[in-house]
C-alpha cells in the first residue's frame, strides 16, 4: 500500500535549494503554451470554450444574453486579450528558447497530468477565492493555484516538502483578522440537528433554533461536556453565524491501476480561526467541529490520501 507521511518532518536538505519549492507564475495563455510544449498536456481545470478564451455563442450564457453570468464572462475575456503573445513572454523571460521549454517546468506540468494522487483544493476566505491542484507522483509534487483564472502559480517541490505547501493553502487572509468564537474548540453535534439551524437561519427563522435543539433526537457536546437549552442554542447557531470562510478538498487516486474512490476534508473558517468538520455515526448521524491549525491538514489528510489509494498486492 502507497504511504505518504505528512506528520513526520522531512529529513534535512542537503541544500538551501533543495529546501525550497520552486515557484512561477504563469497567465493563462503561458500555461497553454507550455502545455502544448509539454506533448499538449491536459491541465486540470476546465478552459473556457473558443480558442481565445470567449464564452461560446451557442451557449446558454450566449442564448439569455448579458445576464451578471455573461457580463463577468466577457470581462474575462477582454482581460484575456490584453496579455502578450504568450510564446513572445515565455522567451523574453528565458523559459522557453530554441532548444525548447524549461525542463522543470515541462516536468511540473507533466506531472499535472500525469499523477498517482490528486488533490482538488477550494478555499473562500472573506473576499478571496483559491483554487488550487496538488498533483503527487513517486517522490515529487506539482500545484497548480489561482485566485483570477487569468494569472496562476505553479509550483513543484520534493513531496518532503508537501506539508509546508499544504500549510499555506489555508493561511487566513491579513486582512481578515481573527478574533473569539461562541463555538468551543471540540463541539459534537447531531448532524440533522445542524442543518436544520442552518436552514432555519438562512430563512431568516431564528426563532425556530430553540424548537430545533429542544426537538433534537441527539445531545450536543462541548468540550465533552453536555449542554442544552439557551447555550446549545447559541453555539450550534454560532457555527453558522460565524462562518467567514470554508475549504473543501477532494482527495482520490488517478493510477489506471485503481478504481476512483474519492476522499474528502471540509474545514469552515469561523471567528478565531479554522474548524474541522468530520462526520461519523453512532446512534444518529452527526458532525463534530474541531478547531484546528493550517499547519493541522496534512495530519488530517493523511488517513483521507491512505483511504483513497489502492494496496499494490490488490492492482
Amino acid at each position: 500500500m502507497v504511504t505518504i507521511d505528512l506528520t513526520t518532518p522531512p529529513p534535512p536538505p542537503t541544500s538551501f535549494i533543495d529546501a525550497m519549492a520552486r515557484r512561477l507564475a504563469l497567465t493563462l495563455p503561458e500555461l497553454r503554451r507550455v502545455a502544448e510544449l509539454a506533448g499538449g498536456a491536459p491541465l486540470p481545470f476546465d478552459l473556457p470554450s473558443g480558442t481565445d478564451g470567449a464564452v461560446d455563442a451557442g451557449s446558454l450564457s450566449g442564448r439569455l444574453g448579458q445576464s451578471r453570468g455573461s457580463v463577468e464572462d466577457s470581462a474575462y475575456t477582454d482581460a484575456l486579450r490584453t496579455l502578450h503573445d504568450p510564446d513572445e513572454t515565455l522567451r523574453r523571460r528565458g523559459l522557453v528558447t530554441d532548444a525548447g521549454a524549461d525542463p522543470g517546468v515541462v516536468g511540473a506540468v507533466g506531472l499535472l497530468a500525469t499523477p498517482r494522487l490528486a488533490l482538488d483544493i477550494d478555499v473562500a476566505a472573506g473576499a478571496t477565492q483559491v483554487k488550487a491542484w496538488h498533483r503527487h507522483s513517486g517522490g515529487a509534487v506539482a500545484s497548480l493555484s489561482t485566485c483570477d483564472g487569468i494569472v496562476f502559480e505553479l509550483a513543484w517541490f520534493p513531496v518532503d516538502q508537501w506539508t509546508t505547501e499544504l500549510a499555506r493553502v489555508t493561511a487566513p487572509p491579513e486582512d481578515l483578522p481573527l478574533g473569539t468564537s461562541h463555538v468551543p474548540a471540540h463541539l459534537d453535534v447531531p448532524y440533522a440537528l445542524a442543518d436544520s439551524v442552518g436552514e432555519a437561519l438562512r430563512s431568516g427563522r431564528s426563532d425556530l433554533v430553540p424548537v430545533l435543539v429542544d426537538q433534537s433526537g441527539g445531545v450536543v457536546l462541548a468540550d465533552g461536556r453536555e449542554i442544552g437549552g439557551a447555550e446549545a442554542v447559541d453555539v450550534v447557531s454560532a457555527v453558522h453565524t460565524e462562518g467567514r470562510g470554508r475549504m473543501r478538498i477532494l482527495a482520490a487516486e488517478v493510477s489506471e491501476r485503481a478504481t476512483t474512490s474519492v476522499g474528502v476534508v471540509s474545514w469552515v473558517l469561523l471567528r478565531d480561526g479554522w474548524h474541522s468538520l468530520t462526520p461519523r455515526h453512532d446512534d444518529v448521524a452527526r458532525v463534530a467541529v474541531v478547531r484546528v491549525d493550517p499547519d493541522d491538514l496534512a495530519t488530517e489528510l493523511a488517513p483521507v490520501l491512505a483511504q483513497v489509494t489502492v494496496p499494490e498486492d490488490l492492482a
